[in-house]
């Protein structure tokens, strides 16, 4: 989208097929990754992730090992911070599949929620969607979403909703950020 990186992390986006299988040999190769992989990955600091697992806003790693489950939602958090508070993501998490440590209620794998996030963040031809352009995005995106019980296809749709306006208004923060920093330096 607008920042030319994977959503959530440090590293540039070369194309917009899904995100998170690019992810997917490393954490095979090595039987997933470790605190420090995932903060390479992420640019997040040990402690926030740590903290993140603590408060239950990600599974515990096993055997201090970090999958594809823990990594997608890491990644999701990261994508919105700039934006929401940590604890309206774990809410807004919690409201999509529950609790981070249960599979059993989920209604779709986290790796497929931060891939149609990233579908839907990089639909938009022309960098931000506009607001009125999000949920038809959304919706589209979702085309091909199965959803487990009625319902749960708008219960996805809306979080997603809630994930791209966030993630614009983190980019619009930093452009604003950006332009206040030229305006002191011209000032001077």
């Amino acid at each position: 989208m607008c920042e030319h990186k994977i959503p959530g992390t440090n590293i540039p986006m070369n194309d917009t097929s899904s995100m998170f299988d690019k992810f997917i040999p490393l954490i095979k190769a090595t039987n997933g990754l470790t605190l420090s992989q995932v903060c390479a990955i992420t640019g997040l600091e040990p402690s926030t992730i740590q903290n993140w697992v603590k408060r239950g806003f990600v599974a515990r790693p096993v055997q201090k090992k970090y999958h594809e489950r823990q990594l997608a939602r890491i990644l999701l958090i990261s994508s919105l911070r700039d934006a929401m508070k940590i604890d309206s993501i774990g809410e807004l998490m919690a409201l999509v599949n529950g609790s981070a440590d249960d599979e059993s209620d989920d209604i779709i794998p986290e790796e497929r929620m931060y891939d149609y996030f990233c579908m839907a963040i990089t639909k938009a031809e022309s960098g931000i969607p506009a607001v009125e352009e999000i949920p038809s995005l959304v919706r589209q995106t979702l085309a091909d979403y199965a959803p487990p019980h009625p319902g749960a296809a708008d219960r996805l749709a809306d979080a997603l909703c809630v994930m791209v306006y966030a993630y614009c208004c983190a980019h619009y923060k930093k452009e604003a950020d950006a332009l206040f920093e030229q305006m002191k330096q011209a000032a001077i």
